[in-house]
């Protein structure tokens, strides 16, 4: 199953999680310090909200999460055919999870697409080492910290 991504930065992760839960009816699928993603059934949402004090109500990002690394590449290989161009981010650690995903450019508006699909969880938002998270360069010392609200990632 395929569903469409909203990440949105908000300034209090505490208030923006009891809205969305009441909103959707339903709790986050992952919970972490700054952090929190909702897996919503109806209407097949992946809503992701990042704390970035003072950015509240802005997007981050949008995204399409799929099934599958194949799926990935299928969409990858679409979005290629149409002459859309894409940046690779395979084996990534970001957003508490493992994922392999490409990031669409070309955007009229600039507005940021990923697709992806998540490989596992981890207990980082981003890798140690690797590759960098979201396009954003990251190193040890900021691995448990979340990204800046323009650098867009989960």
């Amino acid at each position: 199953m395929s569903r469409v991504q909203l990440a949105l930065n908000v300034d209090n992760i505490d208030e923006a999680v009891a809205f969305y839960s009441k909103l959707f009816g339903t709790e986050p699928a992952k919970r972490r310090d700054g952090y929190a993603n909702f897996a919503v059934a109806n209407p097949p949402l992946k809503l992701v909200l990042l704390e970035n004090a003072g950015q509240g109500g802005t997007l981050n990002h949008l995204g399409v999460e799929v099934e599958s690394t194949d799926a990935v590449d299928a969409e990858q290989t679409r979005l290629a055919e149409v002459g859309l161009a894409s940046v690779d981010e395979r084996g990534t650690t970001c957003c508490y999870a493992k994922q392999d995903k490409f990031w669409v450019e070309g955007a009229p508006n600039g507005e940021r697409w990923e697709i992806y699909t998540v490989l596992a969880d981890s207990p980082t938002f981003f890798s140690e080492s690797g590759p960098d998270c979201c396009g954003t360069a990251t190193d040890a010392t900021e691995a448990a910290e979340p990204v800046a609200a323009s650098s867009g990632c989960c």
